[in-house]
């Protein structure tokens, strides 16, 4: 297993630990294709609700944690996340447990765009 593969795992058993522990209701792991498997088995071994989202032959964007939280982000129905408008992007990272204030920040700025 290559260095920069075991690093996106570790990373992931780490986001696995937090939601866990109740740190945050989601996680956003951009990760290999080559992950997707053992990703799959590990979240449907925790309990974990799970997305993917396919960016191109190499890399996918896995959403994972509250089957609330999942609910949320599938029902932006949206292809990508640079298609969020600038309420989705605002409520995605707040689930994502970033800044509050940075967040509201982010999205004043958004919307007066």
């Amino acid at each position: 297993m290559s260095i920069e593969k075991r690093r996106e795992l570790d990373l992931f058993i780490h986001m696995i630990y937090e939601l866990d522990k109740g740190v945050r209701v989601l996680s956003l792991l951009t990760t290999s294709m080559d992950n997707e498997d053992v990703i799959k088995e590990k979240l449907d071994e925790c309990g974990y609700k799970y997305m993917f989202e396919y960016l191109n032959n190499k890399m996918i964007n896995v959403y994972f944690g509250t089957a609330e939280s999942i609910l949320v982000v599938k029902s932006f129905n949206k292809s990508s996340l640079t298609h969020l408008s600038p309420e989705e992007d605002f409520i995605l990272g707040i689930l994502l447990g970033y800044n509050t204030e940075k967040q509201c920040t982010r999205y004043l700025s958004r919307k007066s765009a």
